[in-house]
């Protein structure tokens, strides 16, 4: 037989759904269980997490306290501006220790309690008031700029608003791995061996501007395994957590790189940016439309009868999060379709199709392998794991013929340990 009819009788013999199945059956009975569990878990906290939201926003309204907040700014500064930031800071404040309670449990009790995460809680506190001091930082400045297109424009702020926040957005993009995230995690140069040169030169072949990879000990926090290609410009860093390095192969390791490095060659932080334009854009016309009528039926009782009057961020901020709720939908898609391509680039740059199906099938630690198609449109921001099984063997049956002869074989996934 010549070698080109013995590749063909190999890629007759690999058959994807067998192989995809192959992969998904090695997490199966409680591992499954849990996985699904956790997931749907996911879809009442996503609901309860904005009922809080409502109703936290509504106390502040219905007691008092932010009419009382928005006079006493008034009583120290005559500036709109400076007004709006010396509101921000206690509403900020009060708001996040309101909320608190729901966050230990959704981000710290409940990681615990299906084995995913690994931080004291004495830590976890301290990220936790880590992250309400840069809100009490970058917050301010930006209901400062909101208010103002709103004073200045009271019949088209719903445009400016939309600029506004979609710059801090595209400045968050460009400073936050330089300047936020080391707060919470150590980033380190990955030492040199085979897999960094690996990632470096995908790097290089193409075209991403990064001479380094840098390992995040996100260990000390959870099981979870990650890794980007982040920032803009000058800030884009390659960086893969600890876990990933720890509790996968090498072959898993480059197929997830693959991936990441696809996010940047496919200019997806621009894409995102211009996309979720059009979300903000169309919460902001919604907020416009509903924030007067809120307010002038109510705002008698909450002391707050102007839109322009800081005293009515909480209504803002209630109207918005139940507009988010709405579009969850619509913004799930838009993530899950630049991980989709993400995907497809993936496999193409690392050429580790099974590395990736094992990937996939790690991930569903806190991810449903199989869901319905109506739930993965309206709750996955990244395809489920049966797509991206199914999708790396679609790709290794067309390339069957290129892989090296130990990888052209059906898998051996049962070789795979998913279970924490």
């Amino acid at each position: 037989m010549t070698l080109n009819l013995l590749l063909a009788a190999t890629a007759g013999a690999f058959d994807v759904d067998t192989a995809t199945r192959a992969y998904l059956d090695t997490v199966s009975g409680p591992v499954r269980a849990r996985s699904d569990a956790y997931f749907e878990g996911g879809y009442w906290m996503l609901m309860w997490g904005t009922l809080i939201s409502v109703l936290i926003n509504g106390l502040v309204l219905h007691l008092g306290w932010s009419s009382r907040w928005s006079r006493a700014a008034s009583r120290r500064t005559k500036r709109p501006w400076l007004r709006t930031i010396l509101y921000a800071l206690p509403y900020i404040l009060v708001t996040g220790l309101m909320v608190m309670p729901w966050v230990i449990y959704g981000d710290y009790f409940r990681e615990h309690q299906y084995g995913m995460s690994t931080q004291t809680l004495g830590g976890f506190l301290g990220d936790q008031g880590k992250s309400l001091l840069v809100s009490l930082i970058i917050g301010p400045l930006v209901a400062a700029a909101i208010y103002g297109v709103i004073r200045r424009a009271p019949r088209t702020w719903w445009l400016w608003g939309t600029g506004v926040v979609v710059s801090f957005m595209t400045f968050g993009a460009l400073l936050a791995p330089v300047f936020i995230a080391p707060m919470f995690n150590s980033y380190t140069p990955m030492a040199e061996g085979p897999v960094r040169q690996q990632i470096l030169a995908m790097a290089r072949a193409n075209k991403v501007p990064a001479d380094n990879v840098y390992v995040v000990d996100a260990s000390r926090q959870t099981n979870r395994i990650s890794a980007n290609v982040s920032g803009l410009g000058p800030t884009v860093r390659i960086s893969l957590n600890d876990n990933l390095l720890n509790r996968t192969s090498p072959e898993e390791v480059k197929a997830v790189m693959g991936h990441e490095l696809g996010h940047y060659v496919l200019n997806h932080v621009i894409k995102m940016l211009l996309a979720f334009t059009v979300v903000v854009l169309a919460v902001f016309l919604f907020l416009w439309w509903a924030t007067p009528r809120l307010l002038l039926r109510y705002g008698g009782r909450w002391g707050v009868r102007d839109v322009a009057d800081p005293a009515s961020m909480p209504a803002l901020v209630l109207l918005t999060a139940l507009a988010m709720l709405v579009a969850t939908p619509f913004t799930n898609s838009i993530i899950r379709h630049n991980e989709n391509e993400a995907d497809a680039f993936g496999l193409d740059a690392a050429r580790e199709p099974d590395g990736f199906a094992h990937v996939a099938m790690r991930l569903s630690e806190y991810r449903k392998l199989e869901p319905s198609a109506l739930e993965e449109m309206i709750f996955f921001d990244h395809p489920s794991g049966y797509n991206r099984a199914h999708r790396a063997m679609e790709w290794k049956a067309r390339h069957l013929a290129e892989l090296p002869p130990a990888k052209r074989a059906m898998a051996k996934p049962e070789l795979l340990t998913v279970a924490n």
